[in-house]
């Protein structure tokens, strides 16, 4: 049987590695690929999100025209749409790439209910992590593995990920036809970015712009930095440095414009017959961690939220709408602080150890506020704001999940001065700051009145007084924390199984911390 077929593009914003695209084209006699504006997903959005997403949409469309097809773009509700365009297109087949997410989940359950109503035939792939997430769990006895080495563990049983399929030819397209005509520009073209959001005239320069070709003239880019490659260590990149120290690749992967499995054997490529870095540092340890917090996110219940949660510490934040405010707008009086969450708002990425930075500073570190408040701000602002890793990182971050070691604080003021000593960061991002010499552009408060008037910055009157006293707050901090571990049950260091099983006892979090207290407590980093 010939099919008429809708391939619905949603994250995976690419033709290469795309198994459930080549799905589609089998047994397909007429091709509609289709992307979605689903107001649950896409309204309002910032800025730089609308920007990166109508540049991948623009290059996936370029990418089928050379196919002689094209990009079909609808709004609306997928559960309101798609059986409309099941009746008008008389579809007889879906195709999609699996996405693990709470929200995508009940829409895919809903969708392909609907498309069984029409007689519709539903196939998805697995092509968005490196393995099948369910997999990995059903191989820890349906518990989601709460440490990286037990990961690490699993990952080896199931060896490497699978090979990325090659993106359809001109070839495999010569017997499908997608049906075109001059109406389709104006009812399925890609909005203008001015439609979607009336700010778009005032932005500056993209420094990430999106799309399939650009993520792969990046990984290439890369990859041909043989040494580079080979001996990136995470922990040893800078969070300040004026151009990115890492790959910025992370956002094309969260949209799918690049196939983590493409990222993955191209590594292994570069990494064949050379010394190399290993995980967790290296960048195949990079993607691992993000499989990591995928599985996580998947068997724990509620992953996103604090209450209900199994494995997350329960901690009584409080709630202070002024911090966050000035959090959120870069008015904390910490320079790092602020400089980092001004390229945030702006860019839309900043590097791994500056969300460190801003993330420990929010929670546990100075203004104890609940990290789901961070996750929403990260969420809204980052173009690499993905569900699962966004979740895990914030409660890695808070020391409320996965991470204990709820001791060691970052310094917002030590810490940006070991990679950055001048402080050229916070000049670029806070120009306000940046006749301040060296010693006091991380604490201008500091500055005498005259180094203040001579910089024509006056701290309290063109910036802010610090929102609190790191030295002091942080103590107190480390007090409250401990005492939360303190009231945290023993039998909550599970992870929660997805099945009925055995619950294996692990150590009382208290007991940890015991251990932990007697080792030599080190200093803020």
């Amino acid at each position: 049987m010939a099919h008429t077929c809708i391939h619905w593009f949603r994250k995976g914003l690419r033709l290469h590695d795309n198994p459930a695209l080549l799905a589609a084209l089998r047994d397909c006699k007429q091709l509609y690929p289709v992307f979605l504006l689903d107001p649950h997903l896409h309204n309002n959005m910032c800025i730089n999100r609308w920007r990166f997403l109508v540049g991948a949409l623009k290059d996936l469309d370029c990418s089928l025209r050379k196919l002689n097809s094209r990009l079909f773009v609808v709004r609306g509700r997928p559960e309101d749409v798609l059986p409309k365009l099941f009746d008008k297109w008389k579809v007889t087949k879906l195709t999609y790439e699996y996405d693990t997410e709470p929200y995508s989940l009940g829409r895919d359950t809903a969708v392909t209910a609907l498309a069984k109503e029409h007689g519709v035939q539903v196939i998805y792939k697995i092509s968005h992590t490196l393995y099948d997430i369910e997999r990995i769990i059903e191989e820890n006895n349906g518990k989601a593995p709460l440490t990286y080495t037990r990961m690490q563990a699993l990952v080896k049983t199931l060896g490497p990920p699978k090979k990325p399929v090659p993106a359809p030819t001109v070839e495999d397209m010569a017997e499908v036809k997608t049906p075109c005509s001059e109406s389709h520009e104006q009812q399925y073209g890609i909005p203008a970015l001015e439609e979607l959001c009336p700010d778009a005239a005032a932005q500056g320069e993209e420094p990430f712009p999106g799309g399939e070709q650009e993520a792969l003239r990046r990984l290439d880019e890369h990859m041909k930095r043989t040494r580079w490659v080979c001996e990136f260590e995470k922990p040893q990149t800078s969070p300040n440095s004026l151009s990115p120290s890492t790959t910025v690749l992370s956002p094309y992967v969260t949209v799918g414009c690049l196939s983590a499995r493409t990222f993955w054997w191209r590594l292994a490529d570069v990494y064949q017959g050379k010394k190399h870095s290993d995980p967790p540092v290296s960048l195949h340890g990079q993607l691992l961690w993000r499989e990591f917090f995928y599985t996580a996110s998947v068997g724990i219940p509620n992953f996103n939220k604090m209450v209900g949660n199994p494995v997350c510490t329960q901690i009584d934040w409080d709630t202070k709408s002024e911090y966050l405010a000035a959090w959120r707008e870069a008015r904390t009086g910490f320079p790092f602080i602020d400089a980092i969450m001004t390229q945030l708002r702006q860019e839309g990425w900043i590097h791994h150890l500056a969300r460190h930075a801003v993330a420990c500073f929010l929670t546990r570190g100075d203004l104890w506020i609940n990290w789901e408040e961070g996750q929403k701000v990260f969420e809204d602002l980052l173009l690499d704001g993905d569900w699962a890793l966004n979740a895990g990182n914030w409660q890695w971050l808070s020391a409320s999940t996965f991470f204990h070691q709820y001791f060691r604080v970052y310094s917002p003021v030590a810490f940006g001065k070991k990679t950055d000593k001048n402080g050229d960061y916070i000049k670029k991002y806070l120009p306000l700051l940046k006749k301040f010499p060296a010693q006091y552009i991380y604490e201008p408060w500091k500055a005498p009145g005259s180094v203040q008037q001579a910089a024509g910055c006056i701290v309290g009157k063109d910036y802010p007084h610090p929102i609190v006293q790191h030295e002091l707050i942080s103590k107190k901090n480390i007090q409250r924390m401990k005492s939360a571990y303190a009231k945290r049950s023993s039998d909550k260091t599970d992870s929660p199984t997805k099945k009925q099983g055995v619950k294996r006892k692990g150590p009382s979090v208290v007991d940890m911390m015991k251990k932990k207290e007697k080792r030599k407590k080190s200093p803020s980093s």
